[in-house]
């Protein structure tokens, strides 16, 4: 019965191409688009780490009093001074954490003639890579022992390991870092999560993958600057140490709390700490501290952009302007086969049979429609570099899951759209269109 249905709205379609190729051209377009505006949404909004998103904190302390945390909407600097992330490392309060700080060193290559390069890099402790759930390829990350020894070891990345040794296991290999020599402990496998969830404030939550980590014990002794973002709310005096002891914050901090009971100990932890601060004669305000896990960091930091979110209610918008559209054709297709309809029912067609005709009919009109939003939204990828950072442009691509929803939207967009001008037309009266005939 389906496939005499469906070779009934095939003919119905072929006998007004004008009409058919009007709806098809709305339902595309307006897929596409709303398909497109999704895809750069989904890139940006997903859980870059989810089997510990709710297990990974992120710990924010008011070191620079009520008047600036009033022009932040009452929050704490969205990164630590060094001072406070030095205490947080040494009281130990959670079972792995770390402070951490983006890096720009230059690897020397063997090779005199090919040119230094500076790959993404970071100055961070042992625990990161099991809290981020890092892959290795090759060996480990160093030992809590090297970060206490400030010892001159280097985790890569994949990339940097085929750029440097060819992709071959070059652990206990040396890496030249401005002109030091680092032992490489380990080489990680691919990892790049998106967005960069450990370094928003930075990054923006877009940035190259990350192919070089280096102690950061071993960074401040070598007073390697960050290239991150640095803000300090008077002048830090002159030099690396009274840098230090400043109140200037630069310093990313993640803690792991695997349950809530956890994180609710951390957390009276980071406000016992401030007030400790506070009695010191530190701080002259009321404790002001927050721990956010990687969700409501991300969120906290406006990660997606608003302009996607702009589009994507744009695009949404024009997808039910094309919808409008398309029930009107619709409804006309149907009025005008009013006889036919007529035919039908007195020949013995039940409700039920228009209904399953002309439903079926608009799922074809759909499947044309989701095969032209399929071109239209590959084009439109192509395009998203133009409207977005490249950073996220990169993201976004046409694999499988969207080539399904690509086509799952067009059809039961259209079918809904049918349901209208289906009803219209099961409620054809075949005495009226054979009395009129």
């Amino acid at each position: 019965m389906f496939a005499y249905y469906l070779h009934l709205g095939v003919r119905s379609l072929r006998r007004n191409p004008a009409l058919t190729a009007l709806m098809v051209i709305a339902i595309g377009f307006g897929v596409s688009a709303s398909i497109t505006s999704y895809a750069v949404f989904r890139a940006t909004s997903n859980n870059p780490i989810p089997q510990k998103s709710a297990q990974l904190f992120v710990p924010q302390i008011d070191n620079w009093g009520p008047e600036s945390a009033a022009e932040n909407n009452g929050e704490p600097p969205n990164a630590l001074s060094y001072t406070d992330a030095i205490a947080l490392m040494q009281a130990h309060k959670a079972p792995h954490q770390t402070a951490l700080f983006p890096i720009a060193p230059s690897v020397v290559p063997d090779d005199p003639e090919r040119l230094p390069f500076r790959p993404t890099s970071y100055a961070a402790y042992a625990d990161t890579f099991p809290m981020f759930d890092i892959p290795f390829d090759y060996g480990s990350a160093w030992s809590s022992a090297e970060d206490q020894g400030h010892a001159a070891v280097a985790v890569i990345g994949d990339d940097l390991n085929r750029r440097l040794f060819s992709g071959a296991n070059s652990v206990g290999r040396s890496i030249n870092l401005d002109g030091r020599n680092y032992r490489i402990t380990g080489v990680m496998g691919k990892w790049d999560p998106e967005p960069l969830f450990f370094d928003p404030v930075n990054t923006s939550g877009f940035s190259d993958s990350v192919q070089l980590f280096v102690p950061f014990t071993r960074a401040i002794d070598l007073q390697l600057p960050t290239v991150g973002n640095t803000a300090c709310n008077q002048a830090p005096g002159n030099g690396w140490d009274d840098f230090l002891r400043s109140e200037c914050v630069w310093i990313a901090y993640w803690a792991e709390l695997p349950t809530k009971a956890e994180a609710d100990n951390y957390l009276q932890f980071l406000q016992g700490y401030a007030a400790e601060q506070q009695r010191a004669g530190r701080f002259h305000w009321t404790p002001n501290v927050s721990l956010r896990n990687v969700t409501q960091w991300l969120v906290n930091q406006r990660v997606v952009p608003p302009e996607s979110r702009i589009s994507m209610l744009v695009s949404l918008g024009f997808l039910v302007i094309c919808l409008v559209n398309t029930v009107g054709l619709l409804l006309a297709k149907c009025l005008r086969r009013a006889p036919e309809i007529g035919l039908r029912r007195a020949l013995g067609a039940t409700r039920k049979d228009i209904y399953l005709q002309f439903l079926i009919e608009a799922g074809t009109v759909g499947m044309a429609g989701g095969l032209l939003g399929l071109l239209l939204t590959g084009l439109g990828m192509l395009g998203v570099g133009f409207v977005f950072d490249s950073r996220i442009a990169r993201l976004v691509a046409l694999d499988v899951s969207l080539v399904m929803l690509t086509l799952l939207v067009a059809i039961i967009a259209t079918v809904l759209a049918a349901l209208y001008p289906t009803w219209r037309a099961a409620q054809v009266q075949p005495a009226w269109q054979l009395k009129s005939n």
